[in-house]
C-alpha cells in the first residue's frame, strides 16, 4: 500500500516495534538502499505533510528530520508498507550523503547502474592515468565513434539471434551511452528519470 493519508498510517501496526517502525529508506531513482531508521506515527505524519523525511531517534528518543544540521536532507517521493503493515519503504531524492559518516549510503551496496554511476563520476573527478573511461571523458570524438560502433554491434547481435552477444553488446552500449551523457553533463539520475517520465 502507498501511504498518502493520516487514516492509512492508523493502520500500521507500531505495536510490534513498541510504538515505532522500521524505515528502509531507498534512492527512488537508482533502487539504492541509503539507510535504516525508525518512525513513530507523528515521524510519518510529519514526512506527508512536509515531503522531507522525519525519523524517530530510539537513542535520543525525540523526533528528528534528515538533514536539520547537516543540509542533507530527503525529498519523499512515496512511502511503501509491507505486506504485514509493519514496516516501512520510503522512496527518496537525497541532497548529499545519507549516512551519519558522511558516506552516500550506511550500507555501501549500490545496484549495478548506480555502482557505475559511481565509478564514472570518480573517474571524472580523478582523471586516473590508463583509465579508459577517463579517456572517453577527454576525447569526444574517441566517445561519439564509440557509442556508435556499440550501437551497430548490438544492432547485428540481435538481426543474427545471438543472445549471449547481444548481451555483452548490451552492456557496453549502455556504459558507453552513461559515458556520453555524463560528458555532457547528464547523470544516471537524469537519464533514469526520464525513463520513469515513460512509465504509465
Amino acid at each position: 500500500m502507498i501511504l498518502t493519508s493520516t487514516e492509512q498510517i492508523d493502520s500500521l501496526d507500531f505495536v510490534k516495534g513498541g510504538g515505532v517502525l522500521p524505515v528502509i529508506t531507498q534512492h527512488a531513482r537508482t533502487g539504492e538502499v541509503l539507510m535504516l531508521a525508525f518512525a513513530d506515527r507523528d515521524a510519518l505524519q510529519r514526512t506527508l505533510t512536509c515531503g522531507e523525511m522525519w525519523y524517530w531517534s530510539r537513542s535520543r528518543n525525540e523526533l528528528w528530520k534528515k538533514g536539520a544540521t547537516s543540509g542533507n536532507t530527503q525529498k519523499l517521493v512515496s512511502l511503501h508498507t509491507d505486506c504485514d503493515l509493519d514496516s516501512v519503504l520510503a522512496r527518496v531524492l537525497p541532497a548529499g550523503p545519507s549516512c551519519h559518516t558522511n558516506a552516500y549510503s550506511c550500507f555501501d551496496a549500490p545496484p549495478v547502474i548506480a555502482a557505475l554511476a559511481h565509478v564514472l563520476e570518480s573517474r571524472a573527478s580523478e582523471q586516473p592515468k590508463g583509465s579508459y573511461t577517463a579517456r572517453l571523458l577527454g576525447d569526444r570524438n574517441l566517445r561519439l565513434k564509440k557509442l556508435g560502433e556499440e550501437a551497430t554491434e548490438l544492432a547485428l547481435a540481435c538481426a543474427d539471434g545471438d543472445a549471449a552477444r547481444a548481451a555483452e553488446e548490451a552492456a557496453d552500449l549502455i556504459y558507453h551511452t552513461l559515458v556520453a551523457c555524463s560528458a555532457v553533463g547528464i547523470d544516471v539520475d537524469g537519464v533514469v528519470a526520464a525513463l520513469e517520465a515513460r512509465l504509465p
